[in-house]
């Protein structure tokens, strides 16, 4: 995988903010929901999601910005100058020998006390050790948000992972995956993996809370004369009845098929907003349009006279 900032399109100085809203914008462009069968978008979306775990995370950005691991999150070999070199233990044998060779030193102090802390160190080195936490991101559909699902996530280093995403899941909620974060030590146990959800956005559907609203295109005979339609649902199509004499703008509401019950919250509702799509008149229309007097004109307009 190439550097993370240039595949998020960001400064290597971006805020948290910055990285989040850049991986929102083309996590919804390229995500394989949206672009189906389009192989290079889908390699193109798992680049972006091992960018933006890696830069989420800030322990994992800062190594990777100090060098200490690549892109794919995989520790580098650590690079040291001569001076490091030189001041490290087998480095020393080079050092020059002045007149104070054999003189006591505070290294040699240093000696003395560090032997007596070894064996405790060493010790604390082999007790068991919990794994980090490890942070990452998944887009997932309106849809599979709203009814639940489950879906694989990959991780940069080439793990996948199942995450359940509970019915009525919102935007930011954080899954938890206990154990499968960092590995860890001397038999402790794996941290747990915090998966942040981001929702794609619908076509026709909004949340609002339990409730699901959509503006639903309707005839102009359906409005006017009333009739069954079929209105989309998150669950599946249902029919619902326009009354007669409807207009634009008229709201009408199916009970419980919001988003579902979960968590002792009750199931929500959906309401549709009637929007009369006149479509290309024909001759019988306007003919009868032509010559028809209501009885209760009315000034769609009125509302945007200009005020004295």
């Amino acid at each position: 995988m190439e550097d993370p900032y240039k595949i998020l399109g960001v400064a290597r100085d971006a805020s948290q903010d910055e990285i989040r809203s850049a991986y929102r914008k083309l996590a919804k462009k390229h995500h394989p929901d949206l672009n189906p069968g389009n192989a290079k978008a889908e390699a193109m979306f798992k680049d972006i999601s091992a960018a933006n775990a890696l830069l989420s995370d800030p322990e994992k950005r800062g190594k990777f910005d100090r060098g200490e691991i690549d892109a794919s999150g995989q520790e580098r070999a650590p690079q040291y100058s001569y001076r490091q070199h030189a001041e490290r233990e087998p480095g020393r044998r080079y050092a020059h020998a002045g007149a104070d060779a054999n003189a006591f030193s505070e290294e040699d102090l240093g000696d003395i006390f560090g032997n007596m802390f070894r064996e405790a160190r060493e010790a604390d080195a082999k007790a068991p050790r919990r794994g980090r936490d490890e942070h990452y991101s998944l887009a997932v559909t309106f849809l599979d948000a709203v009814n639940g699902a489950t879906r694989r996530l990959t991780l940069p280093d080439g793990r996948t992972l199942d995450v359940k995403i509970p019915p009525g899941t919102t935007e930011g909620q954080v899954m938890r995956l206990r154990g499968q974060g960092g590995a860890g030590r001397n038999g402790g146990p794996g941290g747990d993996a915090l998966i942040e959800i981001q929702v794609l956005p619908h076509r026709y559907f909004q949340r609002d809370g339990q409730d699901i609203r959509l503006t639903l295109p309707v005839t102009l005979q359906e409005a006017v004369v009333g009739g069954d339609v079929d209105v989309p649902t998150p669950r599946g199509t249902v029919i619902m009845r326009v009354p007669p004499r409807s207009d634009s703008g008229t709201e009408l509401r199916l009970r419980g098929r919001g988003v579902p019950a979960h968590g002792g919250l009750e199931a929500g509702n959906l309401y549709a907003k009637l929007n009369v799509v006149l479509g290309k008149p024909d001759d019988a229309l306007e003919q009868f349009l032509a010559n028809w007097k209501p009885e209760h004109a009315v000034n769609p307009r009125r509302d945007m006279k200009e005020q004295p």
